[in-house]
């Protein structure tokens, strides 16, 4: 831990040490210029001790998300700034080396002067990141959008031709500190008059009591005529914190599978259910969570039972690596897979339907929205809340609804 934080020091040391370098090329006056570094010196200090301040036996608290937010907010733009000087620096090493060796012209400096210019430009890039992060804190977190994606499907049975799914991911109920705009959220959430809506995990943060503010709310979720279900997410095993006992651990994760059926969700711990319609149905899947990096406790055989290949299936996975790595490959075929997780890791760019880019793509395959294989789908929800960071850039908190439709294997953003 230590060693951590003098590392993390380390580095904000330096890229203030750059930061300096171009503000006193743009600030004359040393009032000014010593004034901002005090007020940057006393951020530092405040982030760092925030950060110390972390219990694992706790978990993540507002204050945590708070002092992340504002890392990013102060550290990323001037981390920008760093390497643009860090770039300058190399070009006056190599002009001046240049100089040195072949025009050895002794009234040259080696190094030459910082360019203001290149200060100036600096600043304008900063600025975006700047301006961008203090949205995602304060608007983008909350800033809902109802995503549409029409589905077409050659076997799947006449009386669901049409059928509408709502998916709701990734709550993660402690980081939320304004019910007024969850409740808007809520409210968008029963305005698409879908047949069935799904919640595909991660309801809390680690702890079961984040949820009791906002079971009432959650209840306002309106009944679906053909039901709400939930399958667990990884932060719903309680697994990133440090608990007193084993029996304290079981306790909350016994407690945050009854939260789902508190809010009116049917949850499926590796099992399935039938949808019928009429004379039809389709077979609904819940496997718990399964990531090639986290805990796999989903046992998709066991869900399946005695499912047959030529059923048609929705498969609810909370981890879409477990569509990468064994659900597209099954016998079985899964004909659309619900996911969540990723998050889009709440920072990216994005103009839905043409063009989408995050550091979740790095990471996962499949990171955000319609994903398709040989008649196989995933579908990757972006998530309701956020998580760690207390913003969103680019990738905005979502709320899917889902036609299913009879016809050839393509699909269509609505």
């Amino acid at each position: 831990m230590i060693f951590r934080v003098v590392f993390l020091c380390s580095i904000l040391l330096i890229i203030e040490l750059y930061t300096f370098q171009i503000l006193k090329t743009l600030i004359k006056s040393k009032l000014i210029l010593f004034s901002i570094q005090g007020i940057s010196l006393l951020v530092l200090i405040y982030i760092v001790y925030s950060l110390m301040q972390f219990d694992r036996s706790v978990g993540q608290t507002q204050q945590f998300m708070f002092s992340m937010g504002l890392l990013l907010i102060v550290y990323v733009p001037k981390l920008i700034l760093a390497l643009i000087l860090i770039g300058e620096d190399i070009f006056r090493v190599g002009a001046g080396a240049l100089n040195f060796f072949v025009d050895y012209d002794k009234s040259t400096d080696f190094l030459y002067s910082r360019r203001k210019f290149i200060s100036q430009i600096g600043l304008g890039l900063a600025a975006v990141p700047f301006l961008s992060l203090i949205y995602g804190v304060t608007i983008g977190k909350y800033n809902y959008k109802v995503i549409r994606q029409r589905i077409f499907f050659p076997d799947l049975p006449d009386a669901f031709d049409g059928f509408k799914i709502t998916q709701i991911s990734d709550v993660h109920s402690g980081s939320f500190d304004d019910p007024e705009k969850i409740n808007y959220a809520i409210d968008l959430v029963n305005e698409q008059n879908s047949d069935m809506i799904l919640f595909t995990g991660d309801i809390v943060n680690t702890h079961a009591k984040e949820m009791h503010p906002w079971i009432e709310t959650f209840n306002r979720i309106k009944k679906h005529e053909y039901g709400k279900y939930s399958v667990l997410g990884n932060h719903d095993y309680g697994e990133y914190v440090t608990w007193p006992s084993e029996a304290a651990k079981a306790d909350n994760f016994k407690a945050i599978k009854n939260l789902y059926g508190e809010i009116g969700f049917d949850l499926l711990l590796n099992e399935h259910t039938f949808i019928e319609k009429g004379d039809a149905k389709i077979a609904l899947v819940g496997v718990e969570n399964w990531g090639h990096n986290f805990k796999q406790a989903g046992d998709l055989n066991k869900a399946s039972g005695q499912l047959k290949k030529e059923d048609f299936k929705i498969l609810m996975s909370h981890d879409p690596s477990h569509w990468e790595h064994v659900v597209q490959h099954d016998d079985k075929h899964y004909h659309l897979t619900l996911s969540g997780h990723t998050h889009g890791m709440q920072f990216g760019i994005e103009i839905p339907g043409y063009f989408k880019w995050s550091l979740a793509q790095y990471v996962y395959k499949q990171w955000a929205g319609l994903y398709e294989n040989l008649g196989r789908y995933v579908y990757v929800n972006r998530g309701f809340g956020f998580h760690a960071f207390p913003g969103r850039v680019g990738i905005m908190p979502e709320i899917t609804v889902i036609e299913l439709k009879k016809g050839t294997n393509v699909a269509e953003f609505v």
